[in-house]
C-alpha cells in the first residue's frame, strides 16, 4: 500500500490561484485535472497544469482570460485556450463520441454544466481522472482513482470507451513504468483487443520518450507491450523474444531477456540531457537488433551471431523512422549499434593508436563521440548475468575509455590538418584528385597524430599509397 502525499494550495503556483478565483467570480468553477494530480499525490515535482473550468461557455471562458494576456486557441475544436506567456491548458467540459479512425476522429460535445463524474469518464486510466479543486480544497475522485494509486495498480476508467483511442495502450505501458504499477487483468486484455496500425509515428514517438527517458525500469512497458500483443506493431523489437543466445556470454537468457536488462542499466546512467539519453537509450533499445537474422548454432552446439553489429543498422533505422524520429538520433543510435562491440573488441585485439582516430572520425561524422560507444558498451555488459557483469566491473571497457583520453579522442576526433588551400598552396588546381589525396593526408594524420599540415604533406609525397584495413 503506497503512501500518499497530502495537497496543500501553498504547492500551486499563485499565478494559478488568480486564474481559479477569477473563475469562480464570474459564476463557475475551476479544477485543475489530469497527470498534476496523480503526481503531486505520488510526492512527483509536476507543473503540467491543466483546469477543467465548470458552469462557463467557451465564450465566457475566453472574456475572462483576455485580461491576463492574449488568447490562444491551441485547440479550440477541442474546447482548449491558452494565454501567452502561460503554460497551462484551460478547457471546459466535454464528451468525446466516436465517429471515425484516428485520434481525430471524434464529435466533441462541450458541456459546461457536465457533473463531475461525466467530465472525468472520458480520460483513460482512473488514476488520471482525478481532480482538485483547491480553493475549496476538494479532491474529486468518482472512479476511485486515489485507491488505485494507494494499491498501486492501473485500471481503465471506463472499459467501453478505452479502446476509442488506440494509443491508450501505450500509454498503459510507460505509465506501468514509470508508476511502477500493475495494469489489472481487465486492462491488459483491453490493451490486447487494441489495433495500433494507424498511429502516426508522432504519436509512437510522444509515448517511447516517455518510456525511455521518465521511467527508472522501462522494460516494464516493454514487457507489458509483449504480454499483451502490442510489441507485433513494432516487428524489429518483437523479432528479438525468444532468439536464444550463448549462455557463456548470455546466462541471463535470451536476445529480449537481455535487451531489457540493457535498457534498465542505461535508465540508471541518463544525464537528464535529452539528446544524450535518447541516444543513449535507443541505442540500448537496438544494440542487438541484428541479432534475429544472423544466430544460429554451429556444428559444436555454440550459439553464434556473426555480424550482428552491422546488420542490426536496417532494421535500426526502420524502426526509428516509424517513430518518425529525428535525423541526429537515426544517425547516431546508427553508429552505435553498428560499432557496439568495439571497446572489447579495440582491447583484445590490441588496437592501434591510428584504428582509435579512425573510429573516433566516424563517431564524429555521425555527430556522435567514443564516450557515448563507451556508455552504451557498459550498459550492455552490465545487462547480463555473467560473474564480472554482477561483480560491476568492465576492464575492457575502462582501458578503452583511458585509451580514447589518451589520445584525446573521447569528446570527438581531430579535425582534419590537411586541406584544399593546403594543396593549392603547393601548385595543385582544385578538382577530383583532391579527393583521394585529403584521403590519404587523413590516414597519415590517423596513423602519426601530427599536427603540421607541411609534415603530413611531405610523408604523403613519400607514400601516396593508400594502406588498407581499419
Amino acid at each position: 500500500m503506497r503512501t500518499l502525499n497530502p495537497l496543500t494550495i501553498s504547492t500551486i503556483d499563485p499565478e494559478i490561484i488568480e486564474f481559479l478565483t477569477a473563475f469562480q467570480k464570474a459564476g463557475g468553477r475551476g479544477v485543475l485535472v489530469g497527470g498534476l494530480i496523480r503526481d503531486l499525490l505520488l510526492g512527483v515535482e509536476s507543473k503540467d497544469y491543466d483546469i477543467e473550468i465548470f458552469g462557463l461557455t467557451m465564450d465566457q471562458l475566453e472574456e475572462i482570460l483576455t485580461p491576463f494576456g492574449e488568447v490562444i486557441a491551441v485547440g479550440k475544436s477541442f474546447g482548449v485556450l491558452r494565454v501567452k506567456g502561460y503554460d497551462i491548458d484551460f478547457s471546459i467540459p466535454r464528451r468525446d463520441n466516436k465517429i471515425g479512425k484516428g485520434h481525430r476522429g471524434f464529435r466533441m460535445e462541450f458541456d459546461p454544466q457536465m457533473s463531475f463524474t461525466d467530465a472525468a469518464r472520458r480520460r483513460d486510466l482512473r488514476l488520471n481522472s482525478i481532480s482538485w479543486d483547491p480553493l475549496a480544497d476538494e479532491l474529486i475522485d468518482p472512479f476511485e482513482g486515489i485507491q488505485d494509486l494507494k494499491q498501486e495498480r492501473l485500471r481503465a476508467t471506463d472499459s467501453n470507451t478505452f479502446s476509442e483511442d488506440p494509443l491508450r495502450g501505450l500509454r498503459v505501458a510507460q505509465f506501468a513504468a514509470r508508476l511502477e504499477m500493475q495494469p489489472d487483468d481487465e486492462l491488459m486484455k483491453l490493451c490486447s483487443e487494441l489495433d495500433l496500425s494507424d498511429l502516426s509515428g508522432e504519436r509512437l514517438w510522444g509515448e517511447f520518450h516517455k518510456l525511455l527517458l521518465k521511467a527508472k525500469a522501462p522494460s516494464i512497458g516493454f514487457e507489458v507491450m509483449r504480454v499483451t500483443g502490442m510489441l507485433k506493431y513494432f516487428p524489429e523489437l518483437l523479432a528479438m523474444v525468444g532468439v536464444p543466445q550463448d549462455p557463456l556470454w548470455h546466462p541471463e537468457g535470451t536476445v529480449w531477456e537481455h535487451t531489457l536488462m540493457v535498457v534498465d542499466e542505461a535508465a540508471k546512467a541518463r544525464t537528464g540531457d535529452v539528446n544524450d539519453d535518447l541516444v543513449l537509450m535507443y541505442s540500448a533499445l537496438c544494440h542487438d537488433l541484428g541479432k534475429p537474422a544472423t544466430t544460429f548454432t554451429d556444428d559444436e552446439g555454440r550459439i553464434r551471431s556473426p555480424n550482428h553489429e552491422p546488420e542490426g543498422v536496417a532494421p535500426t533505422v526502420e524502426f526509428l523512422e516509424r517513430l518518425r524520429a529525428p535525423n541526429f538520433l537515426v544517425e547516431q543510435v546508427s553508429v552505435i549499434v553498428r560499432y557496439h562491440l568495439a571497446p572489447a573488441q579495440y582491447i583484445q585485439g590490441g588496437a592501434t593508436a591510428k584504428a582509435y582516430r579512425r573510429l573516433a572520425r566516424k563517431f564524429s561524422q555521425a555527430g556522435s563521440n567514443l564516450q557515448m560507444l563507451y556508455r552504451l558498451a557498459r550498459a550492455d555488459h552490465f545487462g547480463r548475468t555473467t560473474p564480472d557483469a554482477l561483480a560491476r566491473e568492465f576492464p575492457a571497457g575502462e582501458a578503452f575509455l583511458k585509451a580514447a583520453m589518451d589520445l584525446n579522442v573521447e569528446e570527438s576526433s581531430d579535425p582534419d590538418v590537411v586541406l584544399g588551400r593546403h594543396l593549392i598552396q603547393r601548385g595543385y588546381k582544385p578538382g577530383p584528385e583532391f579527393g583521394p589525396i585529403l584521403d590519404r593526408c587523413r590516414e597519415i594524420q590517423d596513423e602519426t597524430g601530427w599536427t603540421d599540415s607541411d609534415q603530413i604533406l611531405e610523408a604523403y609525397f613519400k607514400d601516396p599509397t593508400p594502406q588498407s584495413g581499419e
